[in-house]
């Protein structure tokens, strides 16, 4: 008999009160919700989707309540003394994305108001800004306290139409007017919370607030979202016995497990690396290891700004980048890779204090499974479907008993039938006659069957091709257009490609491949 686990888990829930009420898991994060409370009086704070930032806007609207019984036991009363209640408003502007037009939204965001008129007055005017400046300008008269305002998903209306010029402007200027009482009515404001996906400039949204202050970036902030390894380690710690169970697997390996799944995202150059929260909980109240971040919907805004800027895929693994190429304003952008960061499809892997550089990679398996399953085949053509119901049986398990031969066959078999679509075909027409072109497509291949996959390899002797990992194999590529899989295979060895991997305790596989450029499929391979 399958058991089950007495945790409640807070999967879809972000409402801090219900947590706390009905008694769900909580990973305690007030200690900083304190401190973030009071750091500056204007705050903004970006992180990806599904990363709890509803439920910190939610804690933070419980505290400047003085909903003092909610945080019974938890870290914030090694802090807080004096429990005093503000007026408090709170936004999600999740609901007003999707909007026909700037007429539309501004409606919306007058709706959304309205339970603050049904305690202070209906001001009854005509835009948004006026609206919520007279509102704070009543909470302020009439109780005598100044104001917090939190703001959730800022960004939401405007995502959708990012390359939309007309509506865009249309758009933001409706954003603008609601903001300018925040900076208007600043003596009467305690405290201001601004949280989203991406950045978009103070100039082109929030006007005239210019004492905004980002911590985005702060290392004091690092774990505010995400659940942290201790904490998974701990709070969690019978959550991974009973998955362990499940996987007949020890408490190491379900640990190491769940590392490679969903571990990986630093959003600051600090060590401190979180898990994603969605996932991770998602797969405890399942009991089972899925992808759960892509199949609760890949967003549309970042497929289009993926097409428009076509976006390669294969160099997200290892971006060396200073901040300003990954941390500047959404309508600046003259790539994805700002986007990427922020949507939580890039994180930060190290960072180079001398050069002040970044590295910039993908977190996890989860997201690097995602991408080619809810992103490539937007607009490259490649369907993973096709690959992981046809393909992949025989692909997958030739590997697995390194029964090269046959898995080659198969990759050739599939190659020979896939429909490059003419988007594809322009972006890699430079490399039609390079082994890139090749490169580019195995890669592919490899990360949608799940497989770890990395390509242009840093070694001493130069840059293997690609490098594959799987449970007890290491496969070291080298790929030949004008060439031989011998003279492959030979620069492998000559340059020392697969010495890196001798000693990880697995197989060392050597793999020289011939690629026709008419067929574009392999014609040959030598196997060491």
């Amino acid at each position: 008999m399958q058991s089950f686990s007495r945790n409640r888990y807070p999967v879809g829930i972000q409402t801090f009160k219900r947590i706390i009420s009905e008694k769900y898991i909580y990973i305690d994060k007030t200690d900083l919700v304190w401190q973030i409370a009071h750091y500056s009086p204007y705050v903004f704070l970006s992180r990806p989707r599904r990363f709890g930032k509803s439920l910190l806007t939610s804690t933070l609207e419980s505290y400047f309540k003085g909903e003092k019984e909610l945080f019974a036991g938890l870290k914030i009363n090694d802090y807080e003394q004096e429990w005093e209640s503000y007026p408090t408003f709170r936004i999600d502007m999740s609901l007003a994305k999707a909007q026909a037009s700037p007429q539309a939204l501004q409606r919306t965001i007058m709706s959304l108001l309205k339970p603050f008129f049904e305690v202070y007055g209906d001001p009854n005017e005509e835009t948004p800004g006026v609206a919520f400046r007279e509102i704070i300008r009543r909470a302020y008269n009439q109780t005598g306290k100044q104001v917090a305002v939190i703001i959730d998903e800022y960004d939401a209306p405007l995502l959708e139409v990012l390359h939309e010029e007309t509506m865009l402007d249309g758009m933001r200027q409706v954003m603008q007017e609601f903001y300018v009482p925040l900076k208007a009515c600043e003596a009467m404001v305690k405290f201001c919370f601004i949280t989203g996906i991406t950045k978009f400039s103070q100039l082109s949204i929030f006007s005239t607030i210019n004492n905004l202050t980002n911590v985005t970036l702060d290392p004091r902030f690092a774990t505010i979202c995400g659940i942290t390894e201790e904490e998974l380690t701990t709070v969690l710690r019978s959550d991974i016995e009973k998955l362990a169970e499940e996987y007949e697997c020890t408490y190491d390996e379900m640990c190491e497990k769940l590392r490679l799944k969903y571990d990986g995202y630093h959003f600051t150059r600090s060590k401190n690396g979180v898990y994603n929260p969605f996932s991770l909980l998602k797969a405890f109240q399942q009991n089972e290891l899925s992808n759960y971040w892509f199949e609760s919907g890949t967003p549309t805004f970042l497929i289009k700004q993926m097409q428009h800027f076509q976006t390669d895929i294969m160099s997200m693994d290892n971006l060396q980048v200073k901040s300003i190429a990954f941390d500047q304003p959404t309508e600046n952008m003259q790539n994805a890779l700002p986007l990427l960061y922020q949507s939580g499809y890039l994180t930060i892997k190290s960072y180079d204090r001398e050069v002040e550089e970044y590295t910039l990679a993908i977190p996890n398996q989860e997201v690097r499974v995602g991408y080619l399953e809810g992103l490539t085949p937007a607009y490259i053509g490649l369907n993973s479907s096709d690959v992981q119901v046809g393909f992949a049986k025989y692909f997958w398990l030739a590997l697995k008993k390194r029964d090269i031969d046959t898995a080659m066959r198969a990759m050739q078999t599939y190659l020979a039938g896939v429909p490059y679509v003419e988007g594809f075909k322009r972006k890699l027409a430079e490399a039609a006659n390079a082994e890139g072109f090749y490169e580019y497509t195995m890669y592919l291949i490899f990360s949608m069957l799940n497989v770890y996959v990395r390509t242009q390899v840093k070694c001493a002797g130069g840059r293997t091709d690609m490098v594959v990992q799987m449970p007890d194999t290491t496969y070291v590529f080298e790929l030949k257009l004008n060439g031989t899989a011998a003279e492959a295979l030979e620069q492998i060895n000559s340059n020392n490609y697969a010495l890196p991997y001798q000693f990880e305790g697995k197989k060392v596989v050597k793999i020289g491949v011939a690629f026709d450029k008419e067929t574009r499929t392999p014609t040959d391979w030598v196997v060491e």
